[in-house]
């Protein structure tokens, strides 16, 4: 099948993320990077574009003359993915979908409420695809997981326990990716409950199935002059009666990218954790512990789907990215032709990017009312 056409937003020189995003489309061959708006410095994004093979016609100084250009192709991008600070989500989200074109986003959605509501508005408007890349939905023992809690192995769920740890804004930020996650214009009001919080949030929904209808938040900044949060405690109340704990820090000393999920049911209980994440345990009430490996004997078919490699081979983070950009592949296929949607597609959307700013916001609401109990409106 022919690859798809994409072009990017932001991921120049220096950056990060764009690089994890462009190695992810590549690995399973869905995705061709042919155009882009790599910077806002239009030597940079020049220079950007040369390293990595776009033709100099398709490298733009703005995303704005990149929407219109690439929408007037015959040979035009099929998405765009949005790699810029949450403050410029919005507007090129907004150029590139009214000109036609799917978007595929880094998350959080956005920095503040309005602008959220203005990429929903649009996306509704246009019908386009819009993919949140939530990375870590997508990885093979989170989708068995998912699996096993939908078929009621775990039986009703209880107790939810998720938790995002790092240490590396434990001193003032001193480089790109500090600078601008700790300044509220860039990132929006949340800092450390935007940045992972959401991730953490977003998983332990995806999981579970649940709902959140309420939170009690207590936000912090231990970082003297910070202006945004760098550790969070929240607990959760789901629909149904479930509750839960959420717990998302940058100054937790003595962890690098410490993501864990527990949960907790009638019948029997799931913890995984990211740094380890080819093996999960699974526990049956008065049975001894299993440790399920990705691919591995008792793998379902969730699972299986999203396996590339034989058990034992490490496989995860930008695993999990490429499965998502496959999954954006499908939807765009089936949007633009009718191509049949496999099963099992799962890929984050817009509704998912609204919870995440619905999170953020109850989060600091409840944090500046002395932790009072905030509806997820």
């Amino acid at each position: 099948m022919e690859r798809l056409r994409l072009g990017m937003v932001g991921g120049g020189q220096g950056a990060f993320i764009g690089g994890v995003h462009r190695i992810a489309a590549r690995i399973d061959g869905q995705w061709e990077l042919v155009a882009g708006a790599l910077s806002s410095d239009a030597k940079r994004a020049a220079a950007s574009a040369a390293d990595l093979g776009i033709a100099a016609d398709r490298s733009y100084g703005d995303f704005s003359d990149m929407a219109k250009a690439e929408a007037a192709r015959a040979d035009g991008i099929d998405a765009v993915a949005i790699v810029t600070p949450n403050h410029m989500h919005a507007a090129p989200a907004v150029a590139f979908l009214r000109a036609g074109i799917h978007v595929i986003c880094d998350k959080p959605l956005a920095a503040t409420p309005e602008q959220a509501a203005e990429i929903a508005s649009v996306v509704r408007e246009t019908g386009k695809q819009f993919i949140l890349t939530h990375n870590y939905t997508a990885y093979p023992l989170i989708r068995q997981a998912q699996a096993m809690v939908a078929a009621g192995d775990l039986g009703e769920i209880r107790v939810v326990q998720v938790e995002y740890a790092q240490d590396w804004l434990t001193e003032p930020a001193s480089n790109k990716q500090g600078d601008w996650r700790t300044d509220p214009a860039r990132s929006g009001a949340g800092g450390c409950v935007g940045d992972i919080g959401t991730h953490a949030f977003n998983l332990a929904s995806f999981v579970t199935g649940l709902k959140a209808a309420s939170l009690a938040a207590d936000l912090d900044a231990f970082v003297p002059d910070r202006q945004v949060d760098d550790n969070v405690h929240v607990m959760l109340r789901f629909d149904g009666g479930a509750k839960g704990m959420l717990w998302a820090s940058q100054v937790a000393v003595g962890n690098e990218n410490a993501l864990r999920l527990r949960v907790h049911g009638t019948k029997g209980g799931l913890d995984w954790a990211q740094e380890n994440p080819n093996q999960m345990t699974f526990t049956r009430f008065g049975q001894p512990k299993q440790i399920l490996t990705r691919g591995g004997a008792g793998a379902n078919e969730a699972g299986l789907r999203t396996t590339r490699i034989p058990p034992g081979h490490p496989e995860g983070y930008l695993e999990g990215f490429a499965t998502l950009y496959s999954e954006a592949a499908h939807l765009i296929r089936h949007a633009d032709s009718g191509t049949p949607l496999p099963e099992g597609v799962h890929a984050p959307t817009i509704a998912d990017g609204l919870d995440g700013m619905r999170f953020i916001a109850a989060c600091i609401a409840s944090s500046k009312a002395d932790g009072a109990w905030t509806a997820l409106d």
